[in-house]
């Protein structure tokens, strides 16, 4: 998976997941359809507009490939009209958040690489590229941020990312290795959650 199709479908899943999550907290918000399917957007391709701004891809892919733009608002508008049949919509929004940053983490490193940018700062980028979307939803939706909070968010995304620029490395930055890393990114955020572990925070 050096590029190619097999990285531009894990990009599109990643966009779909994280359109859903946007989603799913416009839906809990109560926005209308518009604001459901704007936030969703928003959430799924902030990051990789980011992305490509930071490595010089220009115009960034949200806006030069048109199957970015309709899987997001798909998956947004989906997600609004499913939602009756989606319980507990905030453990869904962090599901889907936790895939999602797993995705974009591996996509993100993977494609900073591939442009040249050094191992360090491609960790930086997929990071960045990972934090981006779910930082973007928060914001839309009057939230304060997770990446900001004790919760254990961008640590996961560098640490996958490093994992990520190791493998690409040693090269074995096929499908299956990094696939593995981004079911590994998504599990180590969902116990994070269910363990309450957290950063520490200074005491006031």
């Amino acid at each position: 998976m050096t590029g190619g199709y097999p990285l531009l479908v894990a990009d599109l899943i990643g966009v779909a997941v994280f359109a859903a999550s946007g989603a799913s907290a416009g839906v809990a918000k109560r926005l209308d359809l518009f604001g459901v399917a704007f936030v969703g957007f928003a959430a799924a391709l902030g990051g990789g507009i980011l992305r490509d701004v930071v490595i010089g891809a220009a115009p960034p892919l949200a806006f030069a490939d048109w199957r970015y733009a309709v899987t997001a608002v798909a998956a947004s508008i989906a997600a609004f009209w499913l939602h009756p049949a989606l319980h507990r919509v905030r453990r869904t929004v962090l599901a889907l958040d936790a895939a999602g940053l797993g995705l974009f983490t591996v996509t993100g490193t993977l494609k900073a690489l591939e442009a040249g940018v050094p191992a360090v700062g491609a960790c930086l980028v997929g990071m960045l590229t990972a934090i981006g979307g779910g930082l973007t939803r928060d914001l839309l939706t009057g939230e304060i941020p997770v990446v900001l909070q004790r919760e254990i968010y961008a640590v996961v995304a560098l640490g996958g990312a490093v994992l990520v620029a190791v493998l690409h490395r040693l090269g074995q930055a096929g499908v299956i290795p990094l696939a593995v890393a981004a079911v590994a990114m998504t599990a180590a955020r969902l116990i994070a959650l269910r363990r309450r572990w957290s950063a520490p925070v200074a005491v006031p």
